[in-house]
Order: structure tokens, then sequence, then C-alpha cells
């Protein structure tokens, strides 16, 4: 997956997070899905980020 795409992705979550969020509260179950969903988002473009500079 492309750093790209990795990033559409990213926005995509954290757009229905807040909307779910704001509609249930942070506190529900689905908030908390959408949480860790893009919480697993930004680690995996965080370890392709760093491996990337450590490359060079």
């Amino acid at each position: 997956m492309s750093n790209k795409d990795l990033l559409l992705l990213i926005e995509q979550k954290r757009i229905e997070l807040i909307q779910v969020a704001m509609k249930d509260g942070l506190a529900s179950s689905t908030a908390i899905k959408f949480s860790q969903e893009l919480d697993n988002l930004l680690n995996e473009y965080y370890r392709k980020h760093t491996k990337k500079i450590a490359s060079h």
C-alpha cells in the first residue's frame, strides 16, 4: 500500500471516528473500535515512514 493510499485511509477513518463520537460519544463501542483502527493505521504509517528515514 502506498503512503498516499495509507494517508487517505487515515483521513477517512478519522472522519468516521469524529462522526461516531459526535453521535454516540467517545466511550461508545463503535468509537473505541474506530479509534483502535485509526491507531493501527497511524502506527503502520509511522513504521513505514521511520523505516524509509532509517534507510537513508
